[in-house]
């Protein structure tokens, strides 16, 4: 016998269509063609006084409305969400640079929340939360329970400061649910990690994501730097989720002469068809430029990168990016709550859009696709990276490029696994690492202060050995067992990591970076390239 539908999926779509078609009168009242609407209103307003008159409970339609919503975006792309008036608040809130709730951005795809970014020294970057992780448990609640609108995920991770929230998550690659307890804290963040010179002629900026005062921040860094001597500069936007698109705009302007294309967007709507070109103002357009890039770094960063790759204005180091090429516009609705849309894809100087599939019947392709990178891989090796070569295009002065999926770099550096062993996943992702090294600053804080800079702290630590041991005698305490064989072959990858974490407590982001940058694979290569000049300007290689 064939199941029915459950008669409250059946409210649900008949309250969606007739919500998408008050939105699209609203926004679009040009787009849909009167005889569509026509013919489609009469039946869905029928349905919905049918539900309301007949059906055998009474039913809030307010709420029907708000439960409807979710899936009814669950049909258009991966990134657009909806917020609640009770929440609409929130996403202003998160782009002005304040994040009221444990420091993280997040994307809601397939009916799972995954982790975009964690704000550097921030409550979940405390506690243990990476990049990739996908909550399925909050406070013990199973999300695949919660209404799945942004606003109401938030409300659950906000809450006063000081008080604790348990996050459940799985990691790709490693197979047990972790619990990590947050603690709560107001962030005002910072869009640029960190800044300094690497050596005497390169200056390093590390940009998390592109907020609307990160232009403003990153010209004064690019100012300070060259005071201090940098003639070329390295910006790092790994881990870089995005932002607004004009800040990137701004950005990329800074470096490129006047009259280049920057990005172009193109939606169903005229206003959205547009340019943007360089004005030719900018104060850094013959520095040579390094620009890093990894699988987590979208949207403007991708416009970023785009723009100086195509203009070959700038040496693209790294992994192929996520590929997130949609433009996306806030709608306030009339009862104050926030419809985040699609409304354009952007594309590069040379024409490509870098937006990856996201056919609505392979969402699990979509949801998995970084995953599938590591499966055939890619981030092991050039050669892997799947490119659709039917569609060249052709940069500024003659290169190849691709599209379809990312920004492909021009220096490939295959992910650094030296030192990664069953122990070292434990220990990490249980977030003793960290713990282990917040606690050592509070035992050791006094001293610490004392000390001019992260190089004293470097030269006067405890001997490595004997901090291993401090460590694996804290992981032992805390359930993990010591595995000398593992340990050992971990060993600068474990110091370096609590070294840094300690000297970012102490001497902040910039003796955090140096100390990671140090033996990073990704940094040393760019900086490898910019000594044999490879991003001589233009780049043609």
């Amino acid at each position: 016998m064939k199941r029915s539908t459950p008669i409250w999926l059946t409210i649900a779509i008949a309250v969606a269509a007739f919500v998408a078609g008050l939105l699209i009168d609203f926004h679009h009242v040009n787009v849909v063609p009167k005889a569509t609407q026509e013919a489609r209103n009469p039946k869905v307003k029928a349905i919905i006084d049918l539900i309301l008159g007949e059906y055998v409970d009474s039913l809030n339609p307010d709420q029907l409305i708000e439960r409807s919503i979710p899936l009814m975006l669950k049909g258009l792309d991966p990134h657009t969400s909806y917020f609640d008036s009770h929440n609409s608040k929130i996403p202003r809130e998160r782009t002005d640079g304040v994040i009221p709730d444990i420091g993280i951005v997040f994307i809601i795809f397939n009916d799972t929340v995954h982790v975009e970014c964690i704000v550097p020294a921030g409550p979940s970057d405390i506690a243990g939360i990476l990049p990739g992780d996908c909550i399925v448990k909050i406070d013990g609640q199973p999300t695949a329970n919660i209404n799945k609108s942004s606003g109401e995920i938030f409300k659950l991770l906000s809450g006063p400061n000081g008080s604790t929230v348990t996050l459940s998550v799985l990691r790709p690659g490693y197979p047990k649910i972790l619990d990590f307890t947050v603690t709560r804290n107001r962030i005002i963040k910072r869009t640029l990690d960190s800044y300094y010179l690497l050596d005497k002629n390169t200056g390093y900026i590390k940009v998390n994501q592109f907020e609307r005062n990160t232009y403003n921040e990153f010209v004064q860094a690019l100012t300070q730097l060259q005071a201090q001597g940098a003639k070329r500069f390295m910006i790092d936007l790994r881990g870089n989720g995005g932002g607004y698109m004009e800040t990137a705009v701004l950005m990329a302007n800074e470096f490129l002469p006047a009259k280049r294309t920057i990005v172009t967007t193109r939606g169903r709507r005229k206003q959205y068809n547009q340019p943007f070109n360089s004005d030719g103002k900018g104060k850094f357009q013959n520095v040579e430029l390094a620009v890093l890039i990894d699988e987590y770094s979208a949207s403007a960063s991708e416009i970023f990168a785009g723009a100086l790759q195509d203009n070959d204005r700038a040496l693209i180091v790294g992994r192929r990016s996520f590929g997130k090429g949609l433009v996306q516009n806030d709608f306030i609705l009339p009862d104050s709550s926030i419809l985040r849309l699609a409304v354009a894809r952007y594309y590069t100087p040379s024409g490509r859009c870098i937006q990856k599939n996201y056919n609505y019947h392979e969402t699990r392709f979509y949801e998995d696709e970084l995953l599938e990178r590591v499966k055939h891989g890619e981030f092991f090796n050039k050669d892997s990276i799947r490119i659709d070569k039917s569609r060249p295009f052709t940069t500024r002065h003659g290169r190849t490029v691709y599209g379809g999926g990312g920004i492909i770099p021009d220096v490939f550096v295959a992910r650094d696994t030296a030192g990664i062993n069953k122990y070292f996943k434990d220990v990490d992702n249980a977030g003793l690492l960290q713990r282990f090294a917040f606690t050592y600053c509070e035992k050791n804080r006094k001293t610490l202060k004392q000390m001019s800079d992260y190089k004293q702290f470097l030269r006067t630590t405890p001997i490595d050995n004997d901090l291993i041991k401090e460590f694996a005698s804290f992981a032992a305490a805390n359930g993990i067992a010591p595995r000398w064989y593992y340990i050992n072959h971990s060993h600068d990858l474990i110091l370096t990591k609590i070294k840094s974490i300690i000297a970012h407590d102490i001497f902040g982001p910039e003796a955090y970076s140096a100390i990671v940058n140090r033996n990073d694979k990704t940094v040393q290569e760019a900086l490898k390239a910019l000594n044999r000049h490879k991003a001589a300007i233009p780049i043609t290689d």
